[in-house]
């Protein structure tokens, strides 16, 4: 097993110490093109009463577009941007309508699910493991189910004086006497 370890061994560090020679070369003729695109969408829901619309466009590094939705208070929000090398991101914002003093209404609310479903109860009795405890005092018995239960390993424990009192615990129960 070792001599096969040393050989592979060998060879890894005889391979590493090869210089790297490049076999071929891979050159990319496709010279790339400035992006061009155009893009709109309109949304009129009137379930939700979202509407809104926009409107981009872009040539090289010069992009034009506009947009407007209908905000809660009732004002339709129009923003016209550019943005390209020179002048950076430029926005106009206005507002059309006039605004009310309550949000605009829904005419749509979605439906509430009633769902009546109780989880099955698993009824767990489980019965720690007996500790061997030594004292002089009587040994008593003691025996703890809930519906749900757990008790970790009880470690052995070497005690001469009277034991005066019990404690359990775990991250659900905890039992003091």
């Amino acid at each position: 097993m070792a001599a096969k370890f040393f050989a592979i061994l060998s060879l890894a560090v005889a391979a590493s110490a090869l210089p790297v020679v490049p076999v071929g070369k891979a050159v990319y003729t496709e010279v790339e093109q400035p992006a061009h695109y155009e893009f709109q969408y309109n949304v009129q829901d009137s379930h939700t009463g979202d509407v809104k619309q926009q409107h981009e466009a872009r040539a090289g590094d010069a992009v034009q577009g506009s947009y407007s939705l209908l905000q809660p208070d009732g004002l339709t929000r129009i923003v016209h941007y550019s943005s390209d090398a020179v002048n950076g991101f430029n926005a106009q914002v206005s507002y059309e309508g006039h605004a009310t003093s309550a949000p605009a209404q829904l005419a749509y609310a979605a439906p509430v699910a009633k769902v009546a479903y109780a989880a099955p109860v698993a009824k767990l009795a489980y019965s720690a493991p007996v500790t061997k405890v030594a004292y002089a005092a009587p040994v008593a018995k003691y025996a703890y189910s809930p519906i749900a239960s757990y008790a970790a390993p009880v470690a052995k424990v070497a005690y001469a004086a009277p034991l005066t009192q019990v404690s359990f615990s775990s991250p659900a129960i905890s039992y003091h006497h």
